[in-house]
């Protein structure tokens, strides 16, 4: 079987929530919950955070947790992989983002089965069904998927475009990837191309240099921790999970 690792890169600064990977959520630093869903998926070899502050590596030692630390000055979570890649070796990386604290275990396992199920597949991710409305929403990236559930493209608009709109169903991507050690050993050698420039969408830079993306589709997900907002309602979602 491949060797499976899941990387949890966890950034101190944030213009919205400075220090948000050690926010309080019902007891636990947010980076801890994080953690130790991804310890609950089957079949990982081992789970790391990536971090770029001692504050947060304390955090993680603290419970115990694996931490590698990184530069501070990557331009993408998937060039932060990279960096991770050279100090720990794996077949398959699984980048899980640390402000993702009610991500479902068996989702991540369902990205993990298809790459260990398609040796041929080089990249994998996720996605699920949302309201026209919400695809109206820039910060909610979309994906148009062909018949073998593979990406045609991501965008911040809505896609497809509804010319017919009985006939349209949106599907959010949720930035969770798993990719083969090969593609991260050549992804700081891609050129940036335009449409990853016009959407800041670092996976259009692998769409450019023809590395495919699959997306399995799941339940629609919980929210994430962006703002003070997302903040209190992750956290009263949370604590209603253990009453």
């Amino acid at each position: 079987m491949s060797k499976t690792v899941i990387v949890i890169p966890a950034r101190y600064g944030s213009s919205r929530l400075p220090g948000k990977p050690l926010l309080d959520i019902i007891g636990k630093p947010m980076i801890q919950h994080v953690y130790e869903r991804a310890l609950q998926v089957p079949d990982i070899d081992e789970v790391w955070v990536a971090t770029d502050d001692e504050r947060v590596k304390n955090a993680v030692e603290a419970f115990n947790g694996k931490v590698v630390m990184t530069r501070s000055d990557h331009e993408s979570g998937t060039d932060r992989l990279v960096e991770v890649m050279e100090q720990v070796d794996a077949d398959i990386y699984i980048n899980l983002q640390g402000d993702e604290p009610l991500i479902r275990p068996a989702d991540v396992a369902r990205l993990a089965e298809g790459m260990r199920a398609d040796a041929e597949l080089p990249v994998a991710t996720l996605c699920h069904s949302i309201s026209a409305s919400e695809a109206l929403e820039p910060s909610c990236v979309k994906v148009v998927l062909n018949t073998r559930q593979d990406a045609l493209y991501f965008s911040r608009s809505p896609i497809p475009y509804p010319r017919n709109e009985d006939k349209v169903r949106y599907l959010k991507h949720v930035g969770i990837y798993a990719y083969r050690k090969s593609v991260l050993q050549g992804y700081s050698q891609l050129p940036e191309a335009m449409p990853e420039q016009a959407e800041s969408l670092e996976q259009l830079r692998l769409m450019n240099a023809g590395v495919g993306i699959r997306a399995f589709q799941v339940e629609p997900t919980g929210p994430g921790v962006d703002t003070p907002a997302c903040l209190e309602k992750v956290r009263a979602l949370m604590a209603e999970e253990v009453v």
